[in-house]
């Protein structure tokens, strides 16, 4: 099982002239996205009782994702309210005493014995109580040898303690076998480097310390994964963009996916060039599914057959 941690929340999507409810979040896509690539999957977040957490529930079961890790919560359900520029989307939240928000060190359950990985990222890292918890969450991962992958799918608006969020980012980065960055991420955490060095950095520090693999994702360009053996890199698959709402998050469920069905999470750090190439594949073909529709709705198994 793939283990996801990380915000679920509803997008209110802009839809004539009023707001849509789309069940979502960074973490969320990518747990529907494993589920429905057909990979044993779980989420442990928080889920309000509210009627929106009803809403977040059930796109988990109907892709076959376990919820019975996730505590629930009397405290409402995160909103995001979502603008798009030209496809692109931008999100106002309200989290603020939030079901999610409030996920303390307390609801940690015990990992259970089939979890092959973990997959943490976006806003659950920004505030506390809910960042340190998952903090605590990848620890007891490396304690186990369960591989750590990490999207931080930084949203600088959101992020009110800059240096004390830096600081997380640099140690959970440390502690990911995984590490997937966008080019917005790059431009926020590395403004003046040269990311070709700032990656060499990382991967040079050995799996104890650092990645082993670190993805890019560069728009219609492609995407890219560098490790300390290879560099690949991919074109875009050509489709009508409709948004790119999720895009980034079924691409993570994309290279998981793959990854698990070549039974690679063992030897992370020296994977063999043609089981990195296939990740990338996945991810990017997958991907391309979630852009040519709108909202956060990956593809199923059979679509990309």
């Amino acid at each position: 099982m793939i283990l996801c941690s990380g915000e679920s929340l509803i997008d209110m999507v802009p839809q004539d002239g009023t707001f849509r409810p789309l069940a979502g979040g960074a973490v969320y896509n990518t747990a529907i996205a494993l589920g429905r690539l057909g990979v044993a999957a779980g989420y442990l977040w928080p889920l309000s009782s509210d009627q929106f957490g009803a809403t977040l529930r059930q796109p988990l079961l109907e892709a076959g994702v376990a919820t019975d890790l996730c505590p629930q919560s009397a405290r409402p359900t995160t909103l995001a309210f979502v603008t798009l520029d030209r496809g692109e989307a931008r999100y106002s939240f309200y989290d603020e005493g939030s079901a999610g928000r409030m996920f303390a060190q307390s609801d940690l359950p015990e990992l259970p014995s089939e979890t092959r990985a973990l997959f943490i990222g976006g806003i659950s890292l920004v505030p506390d109580p809910c960042g340190a918890t998952v903090e605590t969450l990848v620890d007891h991962a490396r304690d186990r040898g369960i591989p750590v992958m990490i999207d931080p799918n930084i949203r600088p608006f959101f992020i009110t303690e800059i240096p004390r969020y830096r600081a997380r980012l640099e140690r959970l980065i440390a502690k990911s076998a995984l590490v997937k960055l966008s080019g917005d991420d790059i431009a926020w955490l590395w403004p003046d480097a040269d990311f070709a060095e700032v990656s060499r950095d990382l991967l040079a520090r050995g799996p104890d310390a650092g990645p082993s693999v670190i993805f890019r994702t560069l728009g219609a360009d492609g995407a890219e994964a560098t490790s300390a053996r290879h560099h690949i890199t991919l074109p875009a698959a050509r489709v009508a963009i409709t948004d790119t709402i999720g895009a980034g998050d079924t691409f993570n469920a994309g290279v998981l996916a793959a990854l698990d069905r070549a039974d690679a999470f063992a030897r992370l750090d020296h994977l063999e060039r043609e089981t990195l190439e296939a990740a990338l594949s996945l991810g990017i073909r997958a991907a391309a599914v979630t852009v040519s529709r709108a909202g956060a709705n990956p593809p199923w198994r059979h679509e990309l057959a």
